[in-house]
């Protein structure tokens, strides 16, 4: 089916025709013949948890473990994590450094990439060619960060130490006794497409226990790009076992809904930009994001430019923006952007892939009333590094329609034939009561506790839910986009929202939740 859309920005203005959908029967199918560490998968994390930082508690490997293995990603500490409290006059200089980081992350990782099979013969050199100098870059950086923060405020202490990083194997890889992959039993367990705690995953490894697995991506380095994703990563979703337990509804509880419609990303608005994460930094993603609603979006948008931006919302008085990585199928095509940021350029190839359906939904606290989002409010769910940060806020859920009480964390689903993927967003649900941003875009706002309470400070808010639909064809032939070094696991999806409801109808949408009714 033919689509129009927009060229991801090499230059602002340039555009470009869609190719319509081509044939899959080229598609390589090949496991990765990467090792991985030991230690089991990644586990779901609970809706209703506070949104914690931090990275995974898992110790880093010695060099002993790491003999014989081929190392797969670098792994960084998130130095964005780790500011809670960053000055206001100190946030742009604090945001493009760590947009710098980035690149400088994005950067190694090439090298790493190019130089693999010989780090693998001589372990020496990735430390002379990729972590030294990526290690003397991230100092530099963090000083400049310290230095920024130190003359409005107090300087961060022992920020130096997130400098150091380290190569590390893909976890997902098959054939390592440890991996999710190699024995059959993944553990995969998720999220919900409502924003309700989920069980365990049950018995969903694809693996055959020899390492051995069916489907993939081509190339024997894994994915079209040579870095991801790989057989492991995908799983049947009829082997996995129901797993959504929704909440109780007490009384008191705001039953209704409220539904905007805005399309698909029928325009093809696309750009690896991140106005929350990287203001003012161009390719501040590394990744390329679908854009529905607002239209002004991009590094440099200000409050201004998004309230008076046009809008792809049926309902002109919701001007808000919504984002999250595009999904592309891994079938040797290229894409417009083959040689943009963003695309290409950070390893990202295949065909982007519009969505066949898209839901946004608020809905309600099962405890209690809810209160209006404050205008220009700031919320991103899921983390894009978990990979490497571990899952403290990994949100992501995956199914497949006719199966959605199936839902995955850390594994995309192999639908049936007839059945699409459901990429699904439960946004945070819980406002602190006076900010619309944080340091690190996490600590204003947090997900109700497991009773559906908010955390003591906070209020409940309309909980955002995105439900993001795609026919793709059966098997594991697609992928999120990522930051390159992430290697395009799903357990790195993620979304953006920026609330730009008018007065008005923000109102009403408060007054259709917290009176039950359904409302669109």
């Amino acid at each position: 089916m033919p689509r129009s859309a927009r060229t991801p920005r090499t230059s602002r203005t340039s555009r470009t025709s869609r190719k319509k959908r081509s044939s899959l029967a080229n598609r390589a199918i090949a496991a990765s013949a990467a090792l991985i560490l030991g230690g089991g998968g990644l586990v779901a994390v609970n809706v209703y948890a506070s949104a914690g930082e931090g990275r995974s508690s898992a110790a880093p490997p010695t060099r002993a473990q790491n003999v014989g293995r081929q190392m797969s990603t670098i792994d960084c500490p998130d130095a964005g994590n780790e500011l809670r409290e960053v000055p206001e006059q100190a946030r742009g200089e604090v945001d493009r450094e760590l947009a710098a980081m980035d690149t400088q992350i994005t950067d190694a990782y090439r090298q790493f990439a190019d130089r693999k099979e010989q780090i693998s013969q001589d372990p020496g050199l990735a430390e002379n060619a990729v972590l030294g100098p990526l290690r003397s870059k991230r100092t530099a950086s963090l000083d400049r960060i310290a230095i920024a923060i130190g003359r409005v405020g107090e300087r961060p202490a022992g920020i130096e130490s997130l400098a150091g990083c380290s190569l590390r194997a893909d976890d997902n890889a098959p054939g390592n006794p440890g991996g999710t992959g190699g024995s059959g039993d993944s553990g995969g367990s998720g999220d919900t497409g409502d924003g309700n705690d989920t069980g365990d995953g049950g018995d969903d490894g694809n693996g055959d226990g020899n390492g051995n697995n069916d489907g993939g991506q081509g190339g024997g380095n894994g994915g079209q790009a040579g870095n991801g994703p790989q057989a492991s990563d995908f799983v049947d979703i009829q082997s996995v076992q129901p797993n959504v337990d929704r909440p109780r509804q007490r009384r008191g509880a705001s039953r209704g809904t409220f539904t905007t419609d805005c399309g698909r990303n029928e325009n093809g608005k696309f750009n690896p930009d991140n106005v929350i994460v990287a203001p003012g930094v161009s390719n501040g993603a590394h990744h390329m994001h679908d854009y529905i609603g607002n239209q002004a979006n991009d590094a440099f948008a200000t409050d201004d430019v998004l309230a008076n931006g046009a809008t792809t919302c049926r309902n002109q008085g919701d001007r808000s923006t919504y984002y999250w990585p595009v999904l592309r199928l891994q079938n040797g095509q290229d894409e417009a952007d083959v040689d943009a940021d963003g695309g290409g350029r950070d390893q990202n190839v295949g065909e982007i892939q519009t969505p066949s359906e898209v839901t946004l939904k608020f809905v309600g606290s099962p405890v209690g009333r809810v209160t209006a989002m404050p205008r220009f409010l700031r919320i991103i769910t899921g983390d894009a590094k978990a990979f490497t940060n571990g899952d403290a806020n990994a949100n992501a859920s995956w199914s497949c329609t006719g199966f959605e009480n199936r839902q995955l964390k850390d594994k995309y689903p192999i639908c049936p034939e007839g059945s699409q993927v459901v990429r699904t967003f439960a946004f945070q649900n819980c406002w602190d009561g006076r900010n619309t941003d944080s340091a690190n875009h996490r600590t204003h706002v947090a997900f109700a506790r497991a009773d559906g309470r908010c955390p003591k400070g906070f209020r409940a808010i309309p909980q955002l839910v995105q439900r993001i639909v795609y026919d793709v064809p059966p098997g594991p032939g697609f992928a999120v986009d990522s930051f390159p070094e992430q290697l395009h696991k799903p357990i790195t999806d993620h979304g953006d929202f920026i609330n730009v409801f008018d007065q008005r109808l923000m109102k009403t949408m408060v007054r259709c939740i917290n009176d039950g009714r359904r409302c669109r």
